[in-house]
Order: C-alpha cells, then structure tokens, then sequence
C-alpha cells in the first residue's frame, strides 16, 4: 500500500488547538475540511507522544552513520577523482563494510553526483598570475571601453564534428542498425579554418583560412578584415584590438607590423578562451551549421557565412555587456579557470 502523504505540521497544530479549546472530531473535521479518522489520528499520536513531529519510522536502519557520511563527503570534495570503489576500501578497512552503490546513493541525496569532467586549458601557476593580473586591473573599465573592443579569433569547422547528436533511444540489441549509428569519417571527412571577429554592434568579417596559416598569412587576413569590421560596426577613432597570443599572433613580424598600423592592442593573458567572448559565437555557430548538415567543404563555408551573418545583435551585446563579470569570477577563483 502506497503511503499518503502527511499533513503539514501547521495543519496538525491546528487540530490540537481546536481539539483543546472544546471542539470535537466531527466538527474539527469539518472546520479543516479533514478526514473525521485522521483529526483521531492526530489528536491521539499528541496524547501519546507530546508532539505532531513526524517521528522517526520504525524501517530498516541506515547503513552509513552521520560520521561515516561526513567521511564520504570531505574525501570527494577534496579529492573529486576518487571512485566509489576505492570509498568503499576505505570504509571496509575501518570495519563498515557497504556496496559501492550505497555510496553512490549516498553522495547523490548530498548532492554530489558523479560527472564528466569538464575539458580546461592547463593552467601554469604563472598563467594563472597573468590572468589574474589582468581581471584585476580591467575589471573596473567602464561599459564604453569593452564596446569599442573588435574581438578576434580562429576556430575549426568539421563536417562531422562534435556537434552532431550523440544519443539515440534504441532497444536493447538494437545498437548496430543504421539509424541507431552515427556515421564517422576518417580524420573528421573535411575541415576548414575560420578566422572572425566581433564587437558588441555584431559580428564582423568572416574568413576562410587556406592551408596551413602562418604570420604572413594572418597579417593578410588582418589587413583585410579588421578596418573594414571597424567600420561597419561603427567603433569610432579610439577602438581595441584583442587578440590571443597564438604564435602567429605574437611573432616578431607580426609585432612589428602591428607597430606599423598602430592599433591600440589588448595585452591578452595566455590560456585564457574563457575571457574571450567570441568562443560563444563560435559554439553558436557551430550549432547551426550542424543543424543545416553540410554534405561537403563548400557548403559547410557557405553555411558558415550564413548562419555567422544572422548571430543576432542582441546575443552579442549580451556577451559584452556581462564581460566584467568574467573578470569578477577570475578574480573570486584566484586566476583558474571559469564556466565561461
């Protein structure tokens, strides 16, 4: 039989108010709109025990103590890699001998579940001084600043990348018929190369890169994409150009012709994706590129362009608009790494 479930303990206080001040069962039943056997009910627990508390039920006792539980708890947050395996060596070697699914069970109703961990830059302790150097000292940058910022950035488009569903609902035997695969091709079956910019007035210039991209290469590219980019979004005569310092970026020839065009430069922290904004759009983009599923190279550029055309303004506003709160979460994590 499926237990019903209980009254709140303001209702139940209720009843032995009532109950005290003369009532009866029929007529406390009618007042609260409750069952005539469960006013009884009440009311008698209260004579017996003292309290309407849900009292503790009389069903088989845990199997981990409060200490054994703050145990668990202390070892997987210090140590989040442990397994539910080694946790219950652990507990069998100080005499509490438990299934490796009890743990689990345990750490799920404390909240802590078992995940993929999340793919981060591998930060150096001078990486992490050099990010944290930088959110301090532009966290206080006024709104103006940030959206006169031309972001800049490459990123990798395949025909069947990441993107593409990973689950499937199938019966059990079921896994190898052709609708439940998923195709794949040796080396991702064609790639390009896109490099791209952004400011919060939108997207910018969108271009392919061909072959291999060097110094030279990404100067061409710079040359142009950025002033054009700066001009349809309109930055005005103070503009930012950001950058990461990919070897090509930071080059001696590629700082001495940004010397030579004299763009004001965003000195960037290395391994820093998180702080720039564009690596959403990128996500973005390759979302919808996905959903359109490109049979070839020509028309996965062809729907780049496309899709990176109608990135709505809003969205990027946003993602500039909330950059101070990027440098907020370096700051509180000490320069590590962020969910940005």
């Amino acid at each position: 039989m499926v237990k019903s479930t209980e009254w709140s303990r303001k209702t139940r206080e209720q009843v032995i108010t009532l109950h005290r001040k003369g009532n009866g069962y029929k007529k406390i039943a009618k007042m609260l709109n409750i069952p005539r056997d469960t006013i009884g009910s009440i009311i008698r627990k209260f004579k017996a025990k003292g309290t309407v508390e849900t009292l503790p039920g009389r069903g088989r006792k845990k199997m981990l103590t409060s200490t054994a539980v703050r145990y668990l708890k202390r070892r997987v947050e210090k140590s989040p890699r442990v397994t539910a395996e080694e946790l219950r060596k652990d507990l069998s070697d100080v005499g509490t001998e438990v299934s490796a699914q009890t743990i689990r069970r345990t750490l799920r109703n404390e909240g802590l579940h078992a995940r993929t961990p999340r793919r981060t830059p591998l930060l150096s302790p001078k990486n992490k001084k050099s990010r944290l150097q930088y959110a301090k000292s532009h966290v206080d940058k006024p709104q103006k600043f940030w959206d006169s910022v031309l972001w800049t950035d490459e990123t990798k488009l395949e025909l069947f990348g990441p993107m593409d569903q990973r689950y499937v609902w199938r019966r059990k035997n079921k896994a190898y018929e052709e609708k439940n695969t998923l195709p794949t091709v040796k080396h991702g079956g064609g790639s390009i190369m896109l490099w791209g910019c952004f400011a919060s007035a939108g997207t910018g210039k969108l271009q392919r890169v061909q072959g291999t991209m060097n110094s030279l290469q990404y100067q061409e590219i710079l040359d142009d994409n950025v002033m054009q980019s700066v001009t349809n979004l309109r930055l005005g005569r103070r503009w930012t150009f950001q950058q990461d310092n990919d070897p090509k970026h930071t080059s001696k020839s590629t700082r001495a012709w940004l010397q030579i065009k004299g763009w004001n430069i965003l000195k960037w922290p290395s391994q820093s994706p998180d702080l720039n904004p564009i690596e959403n759009l990128w996500w973005d983009l390759k979302k919808a590129v996905a959903v359109r599923k490109p049979k070839n190279v020509t028309e996965l550029e062809a729907f780049a362009h496309d899709e990176w055309a109608k990135i709505p303004v809003d969205r990027c506003k946003t993602l500039v608009s909330s950059y101070a709160s990027r440098l907020k979460a370096v700051i509180t994590v000490k320069g590590c790494c962020t969910k940005y």
